[in-house]
């Protein structure tokens, strides 16, 4: 009797651990955009991480689904952009959700701009100025050395939601770094030849891939940021392209190309999509290839 009493505390030890097992196997990650899902996924492998949006949408603009809600309930951590990108729908996924816990930065919500020093930041705002944000451009996951920063500060919070695998995330962390370090030069020297080019672009969206390479965008397809290009600013622009300095027309994977096609073919300029975030295109399956995408596009482009 007591050999079977010692093997059925046992049995009971065994399935509680399977049970514990199970329940720690990672947190629930929502992410609101997926170059945010992506670098979850390779500090976070073991997590299961939900995308918001996809790089075909417009993340300014989101509707505050149910299926979203019902996701955002689950979350154990929210990892945003932020700088305001998300503010039209980011707080009514938080209210509707009834989940205190992705609603504090100091619990599980994070803010990808809050961990590094934004470009375009504004000391005031007005609605005249069109949809500009006051705490800097947000799509920073375009600057190789902030996506370091980022890393390190999801870590923390990582490791302070879930103290129990730190090793593992501080292992998680040390691979990433070092492979993104290491492909950093790379993509330099690749892009060496772009320094000092020149586009026009809609919206600010690729700021810091041109900030970082060199690029310089003259001007911009909307004539006030939110706005769509109007007859009138095209003109303008096509005026521009007379100087003969444009290498491209550069739109986001999300974003209208009707006024870049109409500027392209009349000014005879080449008109580039670029995949906005990972899945943007066929090449972008992580962060990785997503740089590679972008800078293999825009190379393509100075060639002909």
């Amino acid at each position: 009797m007591r050999i079977n009493s010692n093997l059925t505390k046992i049995a009971a030890l065994a399935l509680m651990a399977s049970y514990s097992c199970v329940a720690n196997a990672g947190l629930n990650i929502f992410a609101c955009e997926p170059e945010y899902a992506a670098l979850a996924k390779e500090l976070a492998p073991d997590a299961k991480i939900y995308s918001a949006t996809t790089a075909m949408q417009d993340p300014h603009q989101v509707q505050a689904r149910p299926s979203l809600i019902a996701k955002m309930r689950q979350a154990d951590l929210a990892v945003c952009a932020g700088a305001e990108l998300e503010v039209g729908w980011l707080p009514m996924l938080q209210m509707k959700s009834s989940n205190s816990k992705v609603r504090s930065t100091d619990l599980g919500l994070f803010y990808a701009a809050d961990q590094v020093e934004t470009l375009d930041m504004l000391e005031s705002v007005d609605r005249s100025m069109g949809d500009v944000h006051a705490q800097g451009n947000p799509h920073l996951h375009f600057s190789p050395e902030r996506v370091l920063q980022v890393a390190q500060a999801l870590t923390d919070k990582l490791i302070q939601l879930d103290p129990d695998s730190k090793a593992e995330y501080q292992t998680s962390l040390t691979d990433f770094s070092e492979r993104w370090s290491e492909a950093i030069p790379l993509w330099k020297a690749k892009a060496a030849s772009l320094r000092g080019k020149k586009v026009i672009a809609y919206h600010s969206s690729f700021r810091y891939l041109f900030s970082w390479v060199g690029i310089e965008q003259v001007a911009d397809l909307e004539p006030k940021p939110g706005l769509p290009p109007s007859s009138s600013h095209l003109a303008s622009l096509l005026k521009r392209t007379e100087a003969g300095d444009i290498m491209a027309i550069v739109v986001a994977s999300y974003q209208d190309e009707r006024g870049a096609n109409w500027l392209g073919e009349r000014a005879n300029l080449p008109v580039q999509v670029l995949p906005m975030s990972v899945g943007g295109n066929e090449q972008s399956q992580d962060l990785f290839s997503l740089y590679d995408s972008v800078l293999d596009l825009l190379l393509g482009v100075k060639s002909k």
